[in-house]
């Protein structure tokens, strides 16, 4: 590994960090995906907050992007396509990161995203590898975008549950990430496509730690519980929790917990293994910035398993 290179493929944290010779370190990551809802712009202002995400995961401020274009131009529209882009140019504006180019291609199947580049300062980078015994949870949106994505393209979901999956998706972490560098956090990662369980795990087993889950305190969209009790689960999230039952104990009583915390999210919130030191301090700032976030669990002794409760 180049020497330059602080932060890699070996913990699988949420981008890779390189240290310039100025002193300082850039976060350097990629996303893009087919569409999650029906209306273009909506899909291309969470496609950029979704991006965007993992810069924030680990501490830094995302300075430039470069966008990624699939399109079927014989059976989509460009003007679809220009809703598409005014929606991510919209959320890279409110972040203040620059577009700088891009590259497009002939697709059956439309994709859109965007490779981030961000900056952090060495003493701020954040990443999954230093969660203690000990620590808090701290999740900072709700859960059930994977689900609620499922129930729209079948054609069951709800406008409360629809809208307010929107409105998750393409909110930033940029304040949630301030606060949790600002209270010095031991460790995070963003909540997005291995769920909550999934990226749990990997910030787990980075530290040689496991971890306790109050279910009861967990955040939900709109009618998550209902649509789980009808059967609405992704393809996708049945891999993740495939992928990570046989690490987790489930003392709830309901199977519905599982299929939740395993289901595959869309630009969700960060996950942060926080000391009780600073715990107040963090909630105090999350409150104060509109974050929807809740103590969920706690850090415990043990290789890489999770008890829900």
């Amino acid at each position: 590994m180049h020497p330059d290179l602080i932060v890699g493929l070996d913990d699988a944290d949420d981008g890779g960090v390189y240290m310039t010779p100025s002193g300082d370190a850039l976060v350097q990551t990629v996303d893009f995906f087919t569409p999650i809802v029906d209306e273009p712009f909506d899909w291309g202002r969470i496609a950029a907050a979704n991006a965007l995400s993992d810069v924030y995961a680990m501490g830094g401020s995302p300075i430039t992007a470069l966008q990624l274009v699939g399109w079927p131009r014989d059976v989509l529209s460009f003007e679809l396509l220009q809703d598409v882009i005014a929606g991510g140019v919209s959320v890279l504006e409110q972040a203040q990161c620059t577009l700088v180019g891009g590259h497009s291609v002939d697709d059956q199947e439309p994709k859109y995203g965007f490779a981030v580049t961000g900056i952090v300062g060495p003493d701020r980078l954040m990443t999954n590898a230093g969660a203690r015994v000990g620590d808090r949870l701290v999740l900072t949106k709700p859960l059930g975008t994977g689900i609620i994505s499922t129930a729209i393209k079948q054609g069951v979901a709800s406008r409360e549950a629809r809208d307010s999956a929107v409105a998750s998706m393409v909110r930033l972490n940029d304040s949630a990430s301030l606060a949790m560098t600002d209270a010095e956090a031991h460790a995070a990662t963003d909540v997005t496509g291995f769920g909550l369980l999934g990226h749990l795990r990997e910030l787990l087993g980075s530290a040689g730690v496991a971890a306790v889950v109050d279910v009861d305190e967990i955040p939900l969209l709109p009618d998550v519980l209902s649509l789980v009790s009808e059967g609405v689960f992704s393809g996708g999230s049945q891999r993740n929790l495939d992928s990570v039952s046989p690490i987790v104990t489930n003392s709830t009583g309901d199977p519905r917990w599982m299929q939740i915390l395993a289901d595959a999210q869309t630009s969700g919130g960060l996950l942060i293994s926080m000391p009780g030191a600073g715990l107040e301090a963090l909630m105090e700032a999350l409150e104060a910035s509109g974050d929807t976030a809740a103590v969920i669990g706690e850090i415990v002794p043990g290789e890489s398993s999770v008890i829900l409760r």
